[in-house]
Parts: C-alpha cells; sequence; structure tokens
C-alpha cells in the first residue's frame, strides 16, 4: 500500500512558505489553443492490470505478467455479453479506476498527441456514497482512498510533466456533497431565499445527521471520515442551507438553492434584485465576498503548490455569484503567477447560451468557457449531415461555422476570440439538458463512420479541442430506455479498464487499443496540428465548392441529410490549410475556393492528412477558378487537409 501523510485538519496548518521553497514548477503553455486536451474520469480509465496492445511510457510493448490480468476486448467475442442488469448496477457505483492506473497509461495518452490530460475530481467523497464522479467532496483537502493518495497525484503530475502532458483538475467551487441533513432528514426545496433548520452533519451517506452542526475539533466521531473537512467550514455561516433547486432557471434560486443533495456553499453577499439579473458587472461590484470563498481559494492554492497543477476546470459555473468566479479567478492566477505559472487557465463550465457564456468569460477573468449548449450539438450534427455548415453571406446563424462567423453578435471583433476561449467537445459526461444521453457512436450502428469528420472538425476549427475518454475506441454509450431518464449519464461513462462496466455492454476487457484506426486517425491529425500553425491559431473561413468549378456554393441542408462535401480554411499569415468533409457514403470530386490574395502565384497545395492514406503526400495545382480554388476527391465518409 502507498504511504499517506498526514492530511491537514485545517487550513492554518499549511505552511505555504514551506510547501513552495525551492521548488522549480513546471511553466504554463504560451498559447492554450495549440494544446490538446482529453477529459477522463479517474473512477472509469484505468486499474492498472491491462495488459496487450498497449506499449508503456518507454514504447515497450505491455504484456501479461502477475499483476496484469485483463485482456484486450474484441468486439465480435465479448461484446453485448454481460447480464444488462449487473451491468447497468454495477455502471451506477465505483469501479475500480486509480491514479496509478492513470499514471500507467501516460504513453498511450502521449503517442495519441494529448498535450493536457483533464481529471475528473480526485477529491475525497462523503463515507460509504456512490459518488465514483467525484463532485460530492467531503474532504477538500484529501484524495479520496478510492483513487489513490495525494502522493501519488503529486507522482503522476511530476510523470505527467515528465512526458510533456499538462494537467487540468477538474473542481467544484459552487457545493460540497451530501455532508448534513436538513431538520428531521426532511427534503427541503428552496422557497423564496428561506434558510432551512438543519439537523446535524452526518457521519457516512446515509446517517441521519448525528453530529452537530458547528465547530467539531473535538468532537471524537468528525474525523476523518464525518462532517466536512478542512475545519474552517464547520460553521453553519459557511453553508446556504436553502434546500434544494426545484426551477433550474429561476433567478436566485438557481445561485442559491442546493445542487440535488450537494450542499451550497456561502460564498458572500449579493444583490439578488432580479431586476438586474442580466447585470453581470453591476452583481460583481456589488458583491461581497465571506470568509467561506476565502478559505476556498486557499484550498485550491493548496492543489497548485502542492501537486504542481497546470489549470482547473470549474463546475457549475451558472450555479455562482459571478463576483464569486471573479475573486476566485483573480486570487487564483496571481498565486499561480507567484510560482512561475503566468497562464494557468481556468475553464468555466457554463451551461445555456453562447452569449451568457461569453459574457462571463468576459467578465469574471476566467479563461475560457465549456459546456455551451449549441457547439457540442452542431458540431455532431454537421459531422453527420444534419445541419448546415452556414453562410457567411447570410445573417443565419444557424450552423456550426456560424457559431465563430458571428463574433460581433457576442460583442467579439474577430472569430479568433473562439480560438482562444472557447474548448470544444461532441462527446461528454453529462450532455446536460438532453434526457436520454448518448455517446456520438451511441445513437445508430452507422454512426461510427461519421467520427473521423467530427474529429476532424473538432482538431482543426477554431477552439481549444478535448477529446472525451474513449472516443478514440469508439465507446458507443447510450440509454437503451424509453422511459425513464434517471442514471441516464452512467451510459456515457464506461470503463476503459473493462472491469464490470465496460463498453458495449462488456466485462473484464479492457481499452487500450493503440492500433485502433480512430486512435490512429487522432494520432495522425494531432501531429498536422502541431507541424502546422495554422491549424491550432489560424483565422477561419468557411469556403464555397463546385461540382463544375463554374458555380460556387456554401453547401445547405435540403431534405434529411447533407450528402457532400463541407470545406473550410484555416489562415494565419500567408500560410493556407484547408480541411474538408464528405458526408456522402461515396468518394466526391469537387473544386474547392481557396483565399486568392494568398495564391495568385501559380502552385500547389500537398496532402498532409486523408482518411485515405493513399493521398498522403499528393500536390494538387492551384487553379484561377472562383479566384484560386483546387480540385479534391474527399473520400467517403472522410476527412482530407490540404497545405
Amino acid at each position: 500500500m502507498p504511504i499517506q501523510s498526514q492530511v491537514e485538519q485545517s487550513l492554518a496548518e499549511i505552511d505555504f512558505a514551506d510547501l513552495t521553497n525551492k521548488r522549480n514548477y513546471y511553466p504554463s503553455p504560451t498559447a492554450w489553443e495549440d494544446e490538446l486536451l482529453y477529459f477522463l474520469f479517474v473512477d472509469r480509465f484505468s486499474d492498472g492490470k491491462e495488459f496487450g496492445d498497449f506499449s508503456n511510457i518507454e514504447g515497450d510493448p505491455v504484456s501479461r505478467d502477475g499483476n496484469r490480468s485483463t485482456p484486450l476486448f474484441k468486439l465480435q467475442h465479448d461484446a453485448f455479453r454481460a447480464d444488462w442488469d449487473r451491468w447497468f448496477r454495477d455502471g451506477r457505483g465505483w469501479c475500480g479506476g486509480s491514479i496509478s492506473g492513470l499514471k500507467d497509461k501516460l504513453g498511450y495518452l502521449k503517442r495519441l498527441g494529448i498535450s493536457a490530460v483533464w481529471l475528473s475530481p480526485v477529491f475525497k467523497q462523503v463515507t460509504d456514497s456512490d459518488d465514483y464522479h467525484g463532485y460530492g467532496i467531503q474532504n477538500f483537502l484529501d484524495v479520496d482512498p478510492h483513487y489513490g493518495t495525494r502522493e501519488q497525484l503529486k507522482a503522476f503530475v511530476a510523470a505527467a510533466h515528465e512526458t510533456g502532458i499538462r494537467v487540468i483538475l477538474d473542481i467544484i467551487l459552487n457545493h460540497a456533497g451530501d455532508i448534513f441533513t436538513y431538520r428531521d432528514n426532511h427534503t427541503y426545496l428552496y422557497h423564496q431565499g428561506r434558510r432551512w433548520p438543519v439537523q446535524g452533519y452526518r457521519k457516512r451517506q446515509g446517517d441521519p445527521g448525528s453530529v452537530p452542526f458547528g465547530h467539531l475539533e473535538t468532537h471524537p466521531d468528525a474525523w476523518p471520515d464525518s462532517a466536512v473537512w478542512p475545519s474552517e467550514f464547520h460553521p453553519p455561516e459557511s453553508w446556504a442551507a436553502q434546500g434544494q433547486i426545484r426551477n433550474w432557471d429561476a433567478y436566485p434560486e438557481y445561485l442559491d438553492g442546493d445542487f440535488f443533495s450537494l450542499k451550497e456553499l456561502n460564498h458572500g453577499r449579493a444583490n439578488k434584485d432580479p431586476a438586474i439579473a442580466w447585470d453581470v458587472q453591476r452583481r460583481i461590484r456589488e458583491f461581497h465576498h465571506s470568509p467561506t470563498l476565502e478559505q476556498l481559494c486557499k484550498v485550491y492554492q493548496f492543489w497548485i503548490a502542492y501537486a504542481d497543477i497546470d489549470g482547473f476546470r470549474l463546475d457549475t459555473v451558472k450555479h455562482m455569484e459571478p463576483g464569486a468566479v471573479r475573486y476566485f479567478a483573480n486570487v487564483t492566477h496571481e498565486f499561480a503567477q507567484s510560482l512561475g505559472k503566468e497562464n494557468f487557465y481556468i475553464i468555466g463550465e457554463i451551461t445555456g447560451g453562447r452569449g451568457h457564456a461569453v459574457n462571463l468569460v468576459n467578465t469574471t477573468g476566467i479563461d475560457a468557457a465549456l459546456g455551451i449548449n449549441d457547439i457540442p450539438d452542431k458540431l455532431e450534427y454537421l459531422a453527420k449531415g444534419y445541419r448546415s455548415p452556414g453562410n457567411p453571406d447570410t445573417d443565419e446563424h444557424e450552423g456550426y461555422f456560424d457559431l465563430f462567423r458571428n463574433s460581433l453578435l457576442d460583442d467579439k471583433h474577430t472569430h479568433q476570440w473562439y480560438a482562444k476561449h472557447i474548448v470544444t467537445m461532441f462527446d461528454d459526461h453529462d450532455q446536460v439538458g438532453t434526457r436520454h444521453k448518448y455517446r456520438f457512436c451511441g445513437d445508430h450502428p452507422e454512426s461510427y463512420r461519421y467520427l473521423p469528420l467530427a474529429l476532424g472538425l473538432n482538431l482543426t476549427t477554431a477552439g481549444i479541442p478535448c477529446i472525451y475518454y474513449g472516443t478514440e475506441q469508439n465507446f458507443n454509450g447510450s440509454d437503451p430506455r424509453k422511459e425513464q431518464d434517471g442514471y441516464s449519464d452512467v451510459f456515457l461513462r464506461e470503463c476503459m479498464f473493462g472491469g464490470s462496466f465496460g463498453s458495449f455492454q462488456s466485462t473484464g476487457r479492457h481499452f487500450f487499443k493503440e492500433n485502433h484506426e480512430t486512435y490512429q486517425f487522432i494520432r495522425r491529425l494531432s501531429e498536422a496540428r502541431k507541424k502546422h500553425i495554422a491549424l491550432r491559431r489560424g483565422r477561419q473561413y468557411l469556403r464555397q465548392v463546385s461540382q463544375d468549378g463554374k458555380h460556387f456554393y456554401y453547401p445547405e441542408l435540403v431534405g434529411e441529410q447533407l450528402k457532400w462535401v463541407v470545406a473550410w480554411s484555416r489562415m494565419f499569415a500567408s500560410s493556407e490549410c484547408l480541411c474538408a468533409i464528405n458526408t456522402a457514403d461515396k468518394d466526391l470530386e469537387v473544386w474547392v475556393t481557396l483565399d486568392h490574395p494568398a495564391h495568385q502565384a501559380a502552385g500547389e497545395l500537398t496532402c498532409i492528412v486523408s482518411t485515405d492514406s493513399r493521398q498522403q503526400g499528393q500536390k494538387i495545382p492551384i487553379q484561377a477558378r472562383n479566384g484560386s480554388a483546387i480540385h479534391v476527391r474527399v473520400p467517403a465518409f472522410g476527412f482530407i487537409v490540404f497545405g
């Protein structure tokens, strides 16, 4: 068993000067849009017992030994063999992934092309709870023993840095776990800001609240598994105690109510007048932070200093006062800069409209937004042919490329703002706003054919791309039930290491297949992205296409499904990379417009990436059509990059 150091009961026990003295911290990247992110659930990624078809960090094949007993998943033999009821039940609890298992897979991630890994929360959860996801914290200063220890987290980050991979930690500022009960164990609901009576802190999940609600340093049952820690959060005024949210869009209910059974922290005093709900700047000016918010900031400063974390993903930003988010962002950035992390990145999960997300990024000081509701939808369904790409010549903004073109609608003067401040992904762990949830490959047996198109869009259009674990292995998680919606997100959270809840309704088989065609496609595309700055930082333009080389137009969905070529360029200085997807089931040859000023002289473009390996390195001459254009073949269900 790994050695566990003494965990502090109080923030006052932490000597930050001693913690940071003579340490060289890993620097921030110059530009986060250069990075390729990978989000994983620690409990669902690896237990370190897998063998076969992947290599270690040195590149040596991993074979079976005394500890490694889980073989590779084989679709024809292992899929849909598990008992469904037991498989689903096991998926709702802890499955066994660990930090040590994650460290074991750094080579897998590095060769995939990942440069920053985003971890689900690793903090200690309420005792005896099934909060495998990590969002129900009981001790903010400790790692949950299901995952490992603080020392193992620190060692993982150090090993990741040696590999050239940065680490983003998912954190929660809004709430803790279900750490106390209301009087008589009653489920109180939010009602006009009323504060409800509290019975006491829980000893463990299911306990009726038998630990007093207050200072507990000397209480015999409190440390380490009862109530909440560190002790600075013991005072009753640390908590809002206003009951569960009923109306998720009612102001200020969605700010002050409990997030289901997770208990809302008191961040401070704010003007709750509904008339100023959308005046974010005024709300920030009139916000007064609480001692609890100060202590939360110190908690997460500890994790930066202790483990050398490179960034945070901040959960549930919608449910916090903008003033609290701004205070946290300012304090955190300053602390990180004091350690030499000049570009410490805070990514906020901001559900709701794009304009609201942009406003919060601008006013609160966080660095990027994640979870904007129209980006994943439009990206996925453009790749599948069920959305139009957009049209720069109209005032419409219904297509995926319109999201970036219409920067003025969001008070941005350039769509390059999105490249730096929006994290883009199409698979994720929540799918907020949908009842029956599924991964990209889970809605139809043939959806995997469109996966290279979605990945091509994700990795070569504006934004900071993020891959959700398992996408590179064609995970097909989806909720097959018709009437129920409880636990629907479980189906998005299969185990990469197999265990009792593997993807494709399997058990006991791992999914770390490095020669998987999707894994290899991402690897090739990430290499191209590293070599060509235009694919990372370039200006973005949807391109007109033509079948005959005379009549050029922007593709548009007519009927049920668009089966045609969608092309776009990324321009950096005078360098142009032309990208295209083909949503049809046959190869298509089309003319695609280029940037005329950049290509007035006769020249050619070279194939950098293609789903058809025969095109790699192919050179195509630029011709004088519609200004400048090239004639290209885009493979069926395919993706190409020429530059």
